[in-house]
């Protein structure tokens, strides 16, 4: 179990790192991929679940990385703001996303620069 925690959290990890690549690489394609977050019930229920297992998975693995404490207050953080919109109705999310997407479009590059160091700073706690 822990292994494949241990995979989850490296694979979030490099997750936020080609993700803010990509924000620089392909600006036009993450503004598409953007736009898509909580359009639709199936994207809602799907980004949580992926959320909840992230978020198990930093729980899970926290105790075999550096700052262990931190990551187990972020793997909690992720599991109860999943559990929290599971029980939303995603129309509630589709009407956030609907102001938020295009604050976080405009501001892209910054966007960016967090999934970078977010993303190294869990590689780092990994490894």
């Amino acid at each position: 179990m822990t292994w494949i925690a241990g995979s989850v959290v490296v694979a979030s990890g490099l997750w936020l790192v080609g993700f803010a690549l990509a924000i620089f690489v392909t600006p036009a394609r993450a503004r598409r991929f953007l736009g898509r977050f909580a359009s639709s019930a199936r994207a809602h229920y799907t980004e949580q679940a992926l959320r909840l297992v992230a978020g198990l998975a930093f729980v899970l693995f926290a105790p075999q990385m550096r700052y262990s404490k931190l990551f187990v207050a972020f793997g909690w953080l992720l599991v109860v703001t999943a559990a929290a919109l599971l029980l939303v109705p995603w129309r509630w999310h589709h009407r956030f996303g609907r102001w938020a997407i295009p604050l976080a479009i405009e501001y892209m590059k910054l966007l960016a620069l967090g999934s970078l160091a977010l993303g190294v700073f869990i590689l780092v706690g990994v490894f």
